[in-house]
């Protein structure tokens, strides 16, 4: 992996008769263990309990970690459109694989910001360059299924904590769950993600340019006056109004799933506490981990919808919808919850579909020249709405809970919140327009030659026709 030509254009070139259903699995060995990270609440109240920490400080590793996975996206997108997928999966291999390392390493020496630094930092880096690897090079191997392509991959993101929880478990009650005994189980996460990731590393191909994949007629949603084939660079992007419409329809779809995601366990047991379904501990984990198959459902089977019904028309079935759940859960209170939890069901499996189906949104506006790189700058709504959407259900939850209400009182306030973000979500996708043709790159040249060169600020310009 460290020779100059590992890298190079002609070793990560798909080969005559190579097969495009390669690709979903090599995203896959790297979404799923990045995945990891909806996981981490396996390891707080053992970190609390060895190294004496707040519920808030033990927070801090994932914290950290979201902040990054957005920062790192963001200025990275476009690196990793330049350098493509195998380069990108590697860095996020080493990123967050090594992330566990240091954390280990602190957790064994009893020093936390070792483990902040580690996991949240380091393996930051790694969450957001492989959140992002796969995305344009899925894109271009299914122009005829981007939606469910894309779907594929971060599925397995949502999934991975499905995988990673049970797993990390079993290792802290055979290791210990003490300073060392998670120190050992860090260890262990860190090397054998390594090899995982590894296999996608060696899997990947980009198509030629030149050939058009197999499967290739666009679907019938692609054929819509909304969908452009023309070429808009990460640049221009960020100058249009549809970015930044597309912007806060993301934030405000995660910022109300995460808000439920969140506060799962609590907030099922507040609902029904005093009556005659009230929920247990070990029912509302189960709630948690319904709430998780929602989550990785949604991604593949709403982004697969998409692709026949549209991204615009499934972002209106997200947040329309979305937000008739949270008004039916704040009216029906404690009355049933069977209810209750049917609608939180639907609503995390349009947070899921929310982030599998933009990918493909940004693809139809902007087309496939720098899809990943635009992704990559979207994703900053998700640091976002991380900080939003606990925020507002916790403050709120915590202000009521002192003005003397309970039950469903407690999150009556918060989710009339998250109705109205919905609703400004709603609108912001409806003022969604095709990109006026002024931030069109000009037209590829013709024949074969070589890539221009990069500007000075690594983000390519205006290139002169042919």
């Amino acid at each position: 992996m460290t020779s100059p030509g590992f890298f190079a254009r002609s070793r990560v070139l798909a080969p005559p008769g190579w097969s495009r259903w390669l690709v979903p699995p090599a995203a896959l060995s790297v979404h799923l263990p990045i995945g990891q990270a909806y996981a981490w609440s396996v390891f707080k109240p053992p970190l609390e309990s060895s190294l004496g920490l707040s519920g808030t400080a033990s927070a801090l590793p994932f914290q950290l970690g979201i902040v990054m996975l957005g920062l790192s996206a963001a200025f990275g997108g476009t690196l990793v459109e330049r350098r493509g997928p195998r380069w990108a999966m590697a860095v996020s291999l080493v990123c967050f694989s090594s992330g566990f390392l240091l954390a280990a390493l602190g957790a064994y020496a009893g020093q936390f910001w070792l483990v902040v630094f580690g996991y949240g930092f380091v393996g930051g880096i790694g969450l957001g360059i492989g959140y992002i690897s796969p995305v344009s090079t899925l894109i271009k191997w299914f122009p005829d299924r981007p939606g469910m392509a894309t779907g594929i991959a971060i599925m397995g993101f949502g999934g991975g904590a499905l995988i990673a929880s049970p797993w990390s478990a079993q290792m802290l009650a055979s290791f210990g769950d003490d300073s060392r005994g998670i120190a050992a189980a860090f260890l262990v996460h860190g090397v054998a993600y390594a090899g995982f990731m590894a296999l996608g590393v060696l899997l990947v191909r980009v198509p030629p340019e030149d050939r058009r994949p197999a499967g290739g007629e666009p679907a019938r949603a692609e054929r819509a006056p909304l969908v452009t084939t023309a070429r808009v660079s990460a640049r221009n992007a960020v100058r249009t109004p549809q970015f930044w419409c597309l912007w806060v329809v993301l934030c405000m779809n995660v910022t109300a799933g995460i808000g439920i995601l969140e506060k799962a366990a609590p907030m099922i047991t507040d609902f029904f506490a005093g009556t005659s379904a009230s929920v247990g501990a070990s029912a509302a984990a189960g709630f948690v981990a319904l709430l998780s198959l929602a989550n990785m459902a949604g991604r593949l089977l709403w982004s697969s919808a998409s692709d026949v019904i549209g991204r615009k028309n499934v972002y209106r079935v997200y947040l329309g919808v979305g937000a008739l759940m949270y008004l039916v859960i704040r009216q029906a209170g404690d009355v049933s919850k069977p209810l209750f939890v049917c609608c939180a069901l639907v609503i995390l499996s349009f947070y899921g579909g929310g982030f599998a189906t933009v990918p493909a949104y940004l693809k139809d506006l902007f087309g496939t020249y720098q899809v990943g790189a635009i992704h990559g700058r979207l994703l900053t709504a998700w640091s976002t709405a991380g900080v939003l959407g606990p925020l507002i259900v916790n403050r709120v939850a915590d202000s009521q809970k002192d003005a003397g209400h309970s039950g469903p009182g407690l999150y009556g306030l918060s989710l009339a919140i998250m109705i109205a973000l919905l609703a400004v979500g709603f609108a912001a996708n409806e003022l969604i327009r095709p990109v006026h043709p002024r931030h069109h790159e000009p037209a590829p040249r013709t024949g074969h030659q070589p890539p221009p060169k990069e500007t000075a600020d690594d983000e390519p310009g205006p290139r002169p026709t042919a």
